[in-house]
Formats: structure tokens, C-alpha cells, sequence
């Protein structure tokens, strides 16, 4: 960042965060509106966006609201349950939280991440919040970014855990000075969350405090475990790349231009064992970046997660599909450093299918794989008790339907177990 602005340019400056503030607050006008029809709606179906929560903070001496989504696997309820999910904490809620729980609800379904609960920080100011240090060009505005981290880290946080069924991975995800507020926490609190998303970066902030701060501090810190996606628009003039941008010293390439002299001293520190990727949206401006890169980053943070079964190995009836699954998804636990199982209706499925193919020994193998992942589960052994009822195996079908009975009144199984009951006589 310059230091001697002309008066112009901070007119120019001032205009673009009045013309932002006005559009957030639309956004935020017209969001409360679907909140208020979700909120109504919530008791009678398990289909809502989320809720609000709002509790006092010591640290910054105001209350705090904040939105929160729980999976509709859990069928978005507000309670811990047995089934626990990593947390994405999401700065700019009001503009950014339909966007991501829309995005890890399709994922999660289409078996590219696992189900997640997302927390959307509400900012009172998010300049103040957002932001670290007097930057000189912004009429002077001080961001107390240190202070509302703290809130974060030992209010907000230990909040979400004590009240939601949570495991120990989080996400932070910004969007621009919310990315400078992600990148700030990734340089200096690195150990604050497990992946960190960058959307178009106000990194220019006070004279690009931060890249600065980042040059020695990426040279020395191990941040193994560690993922971090950055996206970047397109603000440049016509003619203009990623290339030739960097020798530009106009106000209005400052942005990009900061965010790639991070990304350089990035590819520099390789051996701090970051996992790093960066993209550029040609097509996209600050604002449409946000979707897109927000999408590409849960691919990329994930892309470890999806099973990847081919034609022939379902046609094989020799190939283990069950040990194909536990391998999988012990590789899954070891990237994202909790147990992860193979879901109960995945594998119920896939067993159901093998059993239409008349491959037994499979489908038998997944229907036990899936009580032995989740034994207290009803609808586990009531599927084992279809393939012993298939297999004409009598006995053990009765046993299975009367275990399922035990477990949940189900009155498909019920009929099930009095007819093979009755012929049993």
C-alpha cells in the first residue's frame, strides 16, 4: 500500500465502502426475511437453513449473534446426537452462510466431504472486526482483529463444543477483509483451525501488514496438518495478467497485487509442509469470486474423501468390496484426524444391490460391515435379515428381524418376521 494518497483517491475509496456497506445490508435485510420464514417453518420440517444464537461476550463487552447450521443428516437439530461434524467458522454470516450450507449440504450428499456444521459470525462493524492495526487510507479506521479473534478462540468456540456434536476439525473461511483476517490467523494462531479459505483477500490492509509479517514467519513455522486455499478475482485493467499486474503501482491492482506477493513467498517456504492451492477466476469480480471459490475450496481441502468404486469391481464377485470400504475410509480418519466410517446408507446400498446381483458372499460381507460400524442401528440388522430371508436361510432371518424389533418398531419388519413366523410353525 502507498502511503501518499491523493484526496481523489480516497473519495474513490470511501465511495466503493459506502456503495459495499449499502449492498451488505440489503443482503442482510433480505436474508433476515428467509431467516424469519426458516425459523417459523423449523418444528415442522427438518429442512431449514439454521438458527440464530445470541449470548454476551467478556472479551468484547457487546453481544453476539451468530447463525448456525446443523447437518440434515442430523435433520438440522440443535442437540449433540451420536453422529459428530467438523465445524466451518465463517466470518461475514449474513452475506456468505447460504452459500456454504448450501455447498457442504450438495458435497456431503454427493459424497465429496463429510456433513458439517457451519457457524456464521454476524459483525456488528466488520471493519472493526475484520480488520488489525490503523490502516491510513481508510479514514483512519482502527480494527480491534486481535481482540475478536480472542472472542473466537475462548468464547465462541468453546461454545459451539460444549453445545453441538462437533469433532476437533474446524474450517475458517473469509472473504476479503474476512480473508485478511484468515490469512492473519493462519500466520499467526496457526494452530487456531485445521484449513483455511482466502477469498479475495483485502491483504493490502496497512501497507500489506501481513504480507510482510508472513515472509519470515512462513521461512520458520512447521504447518504440517495444515491446508490453506486462497481465490483470487479478476481487478485488473484490460490487457492485464497475473504476470504483469505485479509491476503495476496503481491503487486499484493493490489487492491482487498483494495477494500474489503472498502467494510467491508461499511457493518459497514449501519445506513448512503447508498444504497450499491458489486459483485465479478470470470471469469473476470480488463479490461473484466468493461462490465459485468457496465451492473449489471444499473440493480441494477434501479431496481425499470420495470413494471411487469402478463397474468392475462391482461386477467382480470375487473382489472385497468391504475391505475396499474399510481401507478407504481408514485413510479418510488418518487425513482428517478423527474416525470416519463408511455412512450406514451408503454401505445398506450397496449390500442391497449386491443381493439384487446375486453376489452373496459381498453383500452379506457389506450388511455385516454395517452392523459392526453401527450396532445400535435397527435398520442394520433388518437388512441382514432380507439377505438371510433371500438366501432362505430361516432361522437367522427371524433372529435379525426380531433383533431390528428390539432395537425400533418398524412395521415392514414386523409383517416380515409374523409371516416367516407363521410358515415356520
Amino acid at each position: 500500500m502507498t502511503t501518499d494518497i491523493h484526496p481523489q483517491v480516497q473519495t474513490i475509496r470511501q465511495y466503493f465502502e459506502l456503495i459495499l456497506k449499502n449492498a451488505m445490508i440489503f443482503f442482510y435485510s433480505f436474508t433476515m426475511l428467509l431467516f424469519s420464514f426458516c425459523a417459523k417453518a423449523q418444528e415442522n420440517s427438518p429442512f431449514t437453513v439454521g438458527f440464530e444464537k445470541s449470548s454476551p461476550s467478556k472479551i468484547l463487552g457487546e453481544q453476539r449473534k451468530v447463525w448456525i447450521h446443523v447437518p440434515n443428516s442430523n435433520e438440522g437439530n440443535e442437540n449433540t446426537g451420536k453422529v459428530r461434524y467438523p465445524v466451518i467458522y465463517l466470518l461475514d454470516g449474513d452475506a456468505n452462510f447460504n452459500n456454504i450450507v448450501s455447498i457442504t449440504e450438495f458435497m456431503s450428499n454427493a459424497g465429496l466431504c463429510p456433513p458439517m456444521i457451519v457457524v456464521g459470525i454476524l459483525h456488528p462493524s466488520r471493519m472493526t472486526d475484520l480488520t488489525f492495526g490503523t490502516d491510513k487510507e481508510t479514514l483512519g479506521i482502527t480494527g480491534r482483529g486481535e481482540k475478536f479473534m480472542r472472542y473466537v478462540e475462548k468464547e465462541l468456540m468453546p461454545y459451539i463444543e460444549s453445545n453441538y456434536p462437533t469433532v476437533s476439525y474446524k474450517i475458517f473461511i473469509g472473504h476479503s477483509v474476512g480473508g485478511l483476517t484468515v490469512v492473519n490467523t493462519l500466520i499467526h494462531h496457526p494452530n487456531l483451525f485445521s484449513a483455511y479459505v482466502s477469498l479475495d483477500a483485502a491483504l493490502w490492509w496497512n501497507d500489506q501488514q501481513i504480507v510482510t509479517e508472513a515472509k519470515m514467519i512462513l521461512a520458520n513455522t512447521n504447518y504440517k496438518g495444515k491446508t490453506l486455499f486462497m481465490a483470487l478475482a479478476n481487478r485488473m485493467e484490460k490487457g492485464m495478467d497475473t504476470l504483469t499486474v505485479q509491476k503495476d503501482t496503481t491503487e486499484g491492482t493493490e489487492l491482487i497485487r498483494s495477494n500474489l506477493e503472498f502467494i510467491k513467498d508461499v511457493f518459497k517456504n514449501k519445506k513448512n509442509q503447508l498444504l497450499f492451492q491458489y486459483k485465479y477466476y478470470e470471469n469473476d469480480d470480488h463479490s461473484s469470486v466468493r461462490l465459485i471459490g468457496e465451492y473449489d475450496a471444499l473440493r480441494f481441502i477434501f479431496d481425499y474423501y470420495k470413494l471411487k468404486i469402478y463397474n468392475s469391481e462391482l461386477e467382480n464377485p470375487g473382489f472385497k468390496l468391504d475391505s475396499l470400504l474399510i481401507t478407504h475410509y481408514n485413510n479418510v480418519s488418518a487425513q482428517i484426524g478423527y474416525l470416519v466410517k463408511p455412512g450406514e446408507s451408503q454401505v445398506n446400498n450397496l449390500a442391497y444391490h449386491m443381493l439384487k446381483q446375486k453376489q452373496f458372499t459381498k453383500a452379506e460381507a457389506l450388511f455385516k460391515l454395517n452392523i459392526t460400524n453401527y450396532p445400535e442401528t435397527a435398520n442394520c440388522y433388518d437388512g441382514l435379515g432380507d439377505f438371510y430371508l433371500a438366501t432362505t436361510d430361516t432361522l437367522k432371518a427371524i433372529a435379525n428381524f426380531k433383533k431390528t424389533l428390539s432395537l425400533k418398531a418398524i412395521p415392514e419388519t414386523k409383517q416380515k418376521l409374523e409371516t416367516l413366523l407363521k410358515k415356520n410353525k
